[in-house]
């Protein structure tokens, strides 16, 4: 059974973005490329260079097309910018929306019915890869509820928002192992935390 990993950096006060929507919620990140390659090789060591499953709700979907594929086709776009745009465009990239269907983004299936069942069905293909969850605050949710996140990667960010959208919130208590951490310079560290195995 493919594993979910959900991936979100997060602020010492829970939230996962920011409400400042002209900010494209990341006003508050502080970027460290030695964290991304940290939480690369820590999802899928064997074989991370190969494209995940992208599953998203409709605003981080819009988010990620907004801010990715711009760069696909600009020639004055630094080289690691276009390399993340055409592996973002290369994962297959799984929506769920009730309001959005269409996109001219390669390797985009939209769904607008049951997101348990059909993430349930997208576990249960014998297919090498992993699923990732970014952002999608609602659907992180709802799957953890359901015991339907294997992984949970954490960037914890130095800094207390104040204000912003929760990452949980109103959800069912779930007892996690912390099986990563790793402090950085950038003052931003690495959790990952796993579903116990007999949760499995």
């Amino acid at each position: 059974m493919r594993k979910i990993v959900m991936l979100n950096r997060i602020s010492i006060d829970g939230h996962f973005a920011s409400l400042n929507e002209s900010s494209d919620g990341m006003d508050w990140f502080i970027p460290d490329p030695e964290v991304d390659n940290t939480v690369r090789a820590l999802n899928n060591p064997e074989r991370y260079t190969q494209p995940a499953t992208l599953l998203l709700g409709r605003k981080t979907f819009e988010l990620f097309e907004r801010s990715w594929v711009p760069y696909l086709d600009d020639p004055d776009a630094p080289e690691m910018m276009k390399t993340v745009a055409q592996q973002l465009t290369d994962m297959d990239k799984i929506v769920f929306s009730t309001s959005l269907n269409y996109t001219d983004w390669a390797n985009t299936k939209f769904y607008d019915g049951d997101l348990i069942s059909v993430t349930t069905e997208l576990k249960q293909k014998e297919e090498e890869n992993y699923i990732m969850i970014m952002g999608s605050g609602s659907i992180v949710r709802q799957l953890a509820d359901n015991g339907l996140i294997d992984s949970y990667v954490l960037i914890l960010t130095p800094v207390i928002s104040g204000h912003g959208k929760p990452l949980f919130s109103d959800g069912k208590k779930s007892e996690l192992d912390l099986t990563y951490v790793k402090q950085f310079d950038s003052g931003n560290v690495v959790l990952k935390y796993d579903l116990p195995t007999n949760n499995e």
